[in-house]
C-alpha cells in the first residue's frame, strides 16, 4: 500500500463523504479509546500540524501533574469505519509530548514496536519480522455479571454444547460458522487478510481465526483492530464474545499464539533445509532467548490474573519452557506442516489477547534479539528440542523449567530479568515500573475480594 499524504487522505474523505475523523489508540494495559473530530477543510492539517490533546494520566501513562499529550494520526492506518452511523474515517495515533518537536512519548506502545523493529535491523542482519496471530475466542449467547460489596457472580449461556472436544466440528453443529465467514470478510475491509477459520476445541462455543503475516506494528495494530470488528459484529447480531484466557471452568482457554520469522533482502532468515526443524543457527538463537526470558515476558505476554487459569497442565496449555515439533504443551512449536521455505518459522504459543500487543510483540523481539546477539543455544540450556510427551516422562518431566504460575510470579521474574528490555533504551524504567504497579493493583485487588467458589467451599465450616 503506498504511503498516504494529507492530499490523498483528502481526497479519500471527499470520495466517501467522510464526515467525521476518528482517532484511535489504547491505554497502557491494552484497552482501546478514540476522539472524534467533525471534518471540515482544513481538519487533516491541523491533526497533523497539532494533533488532538488529551489527559494521559486516564490511560495509565505518567503522572497526573505531567500528563498532557497529544494524538497525532498516521496516515497510513486510514480506514473507514464500518460500525460508525455518519461516515467515519479511522486512524492509529502516536502519541507525542507537548514540547516544541512534539517528541515522540516513550512510553507509547507504537514507539516501541518501530524502535523494536529497527533495533532488529542492527543487531542480527535481518530487515524484518512477520508475525501470524491466531485468535481464539468464546461465543456465548448471554453473559451477566458483577462484583459488589455484597455481590460477585458471573453466568454464561451458550448455545453450543459438544459432548467432547469440538476441534474442526462441522455445521449444522458448528451454528457459528456464517458468523466466521462474516466476520472474516470484515477483517479483510480493515485490511487484515484472514488464512482460516474454524472451531475450536472448546465444547461451549470456542472459535479460531488465523490470519497471515504483517510486520510488527502492523501486526500489534491488527490484533486491536481484529478485536474491535469481532466486538462490534457479535454487539450487532446480539452475541457476546470474549478473548479472555479462561472464561469458562473446566473449558479449554483461549490464547492468541503468535507465529515468526524473519526475512533478510526478502528471503527466509530462519531456513536452513535439513536442520531440526529447517530451522538454522539464527532462529535457534533467538528461540532460545525467548526461552530464556519467558518467564519475564510472561508479565507482558500473559498479563492478567485469568491468564495463568489457561496456563496449566492439560487442555493444550503451553506451560513448559521448550521446544519442539510434536508437543503443544512446549512454549515453542515448530510447525510440522510447513513445507514452503518461505514460510519456516515458529510458533510462541504462551500469549493470550489480554496483552498490550505493542509491549508484547516488542519484549518478544527484543528476548529474541538477546538470544541472537548472546548466541543463546536452546538445546545447551536444556530446552530441547522434545518430540514427546514429556510431561508424563518421570526422567524428563523434574528436569523441565516451567512457566510462572501466576501473575505475581511473573512480576518477580520480570523485575529480575528486564535488562534485555532495555537494549536501544526502548523499554524505560519508567514504563517497568508503571507497569508492574498497574499489575501489582490487579494482583491487590483480585487477591483481596472473596471469591464465590470460596462461599462454596468454605461458608459452611
Amino acid at each position: 500500500m503506498p504511503k498516504q499524504t494529507i492530499k490523498t487522505i483528502n481526497e479519500l474523505i471527499k470520495k466517501n463523504k467522510i464526515e467525521f475523523v476518528d482517532l484511535k489508540c489504547i491505554d497502557l494495559s491494552g484497552r482501546l479509546h478514540h476522539v472524534s473530530l467533525p471534518v471540515y477543510d482544513n481538519t487533516m492539517s491541523k491533526l497533523i500540524s497539532e494533533g488532538v490533546g488529551f489527559d494521559g494520566s486516564s490511560y495509565g501513562f505518567r503522572k497526573v501533574e505531567n500528563s498532557d499529550m497529544i494524538l497525532i494520526p498516521d496516515l497510513d492506518t486510514a480506514v473507514i469505519d464500518l460500525f460508525r452511523d455518519a461516515p467515519t474515517l479511522s486512524f492509529y495515533s502516536n502519541i507525542v509530548l507537548t514540547d516544541e518537536k512534539l517528541s515522540r512519548f516513550t512510553q507509547d506502545g507504537r514507539y516501541l514496536a518501530s524502535q523494536a523493529e529497527t533495533l532488529l535491523k542492527k543487531t542480527t542482519g535481518a530487515d524484518k519480522s512477520w508475525w501470524g496471530p491466531e485468535f481464539e475466542f468464546y461465543v456465548f449467547s448471554k453473559v451477566e455479571y458483577d462484583t459488589r460489596t455484597a455481590t460477585s457472580y458471573y453466568k454464561v449461556e451458550h448455545a453450543e454444547e459438544f459432548f467432547k472436544r469440538a476441534y474442526h466440528a462441522a455445521n449444522p453443529f458448528d451454528i457459528y460458522d456464517d458468523f466466521r465467514d462474516e466476520a472474516s470478510k470484515l477483517l479483510q475491509k480493515y485490511g487484515i487478510k484472514v488464512k482460516y477459520h474454524h472451531h475450536e476445541v472448546g465444547e461451549r462455543g470456542q472459535q479460531e481465526i488465523e490470519t497471515y503475516f504483517s510486520d510488527l506494528l502492523t501486526t500489534a495494530d491488527n490484533i486491536i483492530t481484529a478485536k474491535y470488528v469481532l466486538f462490534n459484529y457479535a454487539r450487532q447480531k446480539d452475541l457476546f464474545i470474549t478473548f479472555m484466557p479462561k472464561p469458562m471452568y473446566q473449558q479449554a482457554g483461549n490464547g492468541l499464539h503468535l507465529h515468526l520469522f524473519l526475512t533478510k533482502k526478502g528471503k527466509n532468515a530462519f531456513y536452513k533445509k535439513g536442520e531440526y526443524g529447517n530451522i538454522n543457527e539464527l532462529g535457534r538463537f533467538f528461540i532460545g532467548g525467548l526461552l530464556k526470558h519467558a518467564p519475564a515476558l510472561s508479565a507482558f505476554s500473559n498479563p492478567s490474573t485469568n491468564s495463568y487459569k489457561r496456563l496449566v497442565p492439560g487442555f493444550e496449555a503451553p506451560v513448559a519452557l521448550t521446544y519442539g515439533m510434536g508437543n503443544r504443551a512446549s512454549a515453542i512449536r515448530i510447525p510440522k506442516y510447513v513445507n514452503n521455505p518461505d514460510e519456516t518459522r515458529f510458533e510462541y504459543r504462551p500469549p493470550d489477547a489480554t496483552i498490550n500487543p505493542y509491549l508484547c510483540l516488542s519484549a518478544m523481539m527484543l528476548a529474541g534479539i538477546d538470544g541472537v546477539v548472546n548466541k543463546i543455544d536452546p538445546v545447551k540450556e536444556g530446552f530441547g528440542p522434545f518430540d514427546k510427551n514429556f510431561l508424563t516422562d518421570d526422567d524428563l518431566k523434574h528436569k523441565i523449567k516451567m512457566l510462572p504460575r501466576n501473575l505475581e510470579e511473573a512480576i518477580d521474574e520480570l523485575e529480575a530479568d528486564h535488562d534485555f528490555l532495555k537494549r536501544g533504551n526502548i523499554f524505560t524504567d519508567e514504563l517497568l515500573d508503571q507497569w508492574v504497579k498497574i499489575k501489582n493493583e490487579e494482583i491487590h485487588s483480585i487477591g483481596t475480594m472473596p471469591h464465590p467458589f470460596e462461599y462454596k467451599m468454605y461458608f459452611t465450616l
